[in-house]
C-alpha cells in the first residue's frame, strides 16, 4: 500500500518538476533532441526504480542511432513508455492517440517535443497524419508505436492495428520488433497496485519494408507481430494467437478472424 502511494505521489511530482525542464532544455539547445535526454536520463529511472522494476535488456546491437527506424512493442502497462525510453537507446518519437495531446504535462511535453499525434476517428484526418509522419521518418526521425492500441489485460499479444504498418510502408524504412514482459506484473493495466519484480525487454532484428508490397500492410503486420510472439515465449510469456493478426476496424483488442468465428 505504501509503495503504491510512493508511486502516485513520485510520479505526479517528477512530471511536474520535468516538464519545465524539458521546455528550457529545448528553447536553450534550440533543438527537440533534447528534451529526450531529460526524458530518458531523469523522469524515466526515476519512475522505473519507484515502481521497482529491474530492466532486463537484450538486443540492442539491433538499434542503429545513425539509421531512421520504426520501433513496434506489445503493450502491457502504463510502465512501457518510461521503460522503452530507457532500453531504446535513440531519440525516438512515440506515435500516440491524439486525445493525449490535451492531458496536462504529458501531453504538453509530448507536442514540445514533437512526438506524432494520429486521429484514428476521422479517416481523412488519420491519412493526413500517418502521411506527415512518413515525411517526418524519412527525413531522419525514428518513430516508436504499440499497434495494439492499448495494453494487454492478461499479459498475451494483442491483434494488430494496421494504421502503424500503413506508416512503415509508406516510409520504407525498416521495422524493429520489441518485447517486453514483465511490466503488466509490475503494474497492470488500470491500476496501482504495483508488484516489484524483472521487465524484460527484447528488441529483435530490423525488418526490410521494401521486401513487401506498398500496400501489404496485413502481410508486414504478421511477420512483426510472428517476431514479438516467438519472443514473447522465449521471456516465459504468454505468445499469442498467430491467426489474431488484425484488429476490428474501430475497435482495440480484438481481431476480425473471432468476429466471424462468432458470427
Amino acid at each position: 500500500m505504501l509503495r503504491n502511494l510512493l508511486c502516485m505521489v513520485v510520479t505526479a511530482i517528477s512530471t511536474a518538476v520535468f516538464f519545465p525542464m524539458t521546455l528550457l532544455a529545448a528553447l536553450f539547445t534550440l533543438n527537440t533532441d533534447s528534451t529526450l535526454w531529460v526524458v530518458r536520463r531523469l523522469w524515466s529511472p526515476i519512475l522505473v526504480a519507484t515502481g521497482g522494476a529491474k530492466l532486463i535488456v537484450t538486443g540492442q546491437e539491433n538499434v542503429d542511432p545513425k539509421r531512421p527506424t520504426i520501433y513496434v512493442s506489445n503493450h502491457q502497462s502504463t510502465l512501457d513508455i518510461p521503460i522503452h525510453f530507457m532500453a531504446v537507446p535513440v531519440p525516438f518519437r512515440f506515435v500516440a492517440k491524439h486525445q493525449l495531446k490535451y492531458v496536462p504535462l504529458i501531453g504538453w511535453y509530448l507536442w514540445v517535443a514533437g512526438h506524432i499525434f494520429i486521429n484514428r476517428g476521422q479517416r481523412e484526418k488519420a491519412i493526413a497524419s500517418l502521411d506527415a509522419a512518413a515525411r517526418k521518418v524519412r527525413g531522419g526521425t525514428s518513430v516508436f508505436l504499440y499497434p495494439e492500441g492499448t495494453r494487454s489485460d492478461n499479459g498475451k499479444v494483442l491483434p494488430f492495428k494496421k494504421g502503424p504498418f500503413a506508416l512503415a510502408l509508406k516510409a520504407r524504412v525498416p521495422v524493429v520488433p520489441i518485447t517486453i514482459e514483465g511490466s503488466g506484473t509490475v503494474m497492470p493495466k488500470n491500476s496501482w497496485n504495483i508488484v516489484p519484480g524483472p521487465v524484460y525487454v527484447k528488441i529483435g532484428k530490423p525488418i526490410d519494408t521494401t521486401t513487401f508490397a506498398e500496400n501489404d500492410r496485413e502481410g508486414l503486420a504478421r511477420a512483426v507481430r510472428d517476431v514479438i510472439i516467438a519472443q514473447s515465449l522465449e521471456l516465459g510469456g504468454k505468445g499469442g494467437d498467430a491467426e489474431d493478426v488484425v484488429a476490428e476496424a474501430g475497435v482495440e483488442g480484438r481481431s476480425r478472424s473471432r468476429r466471424h468465428k462468432a458470427l
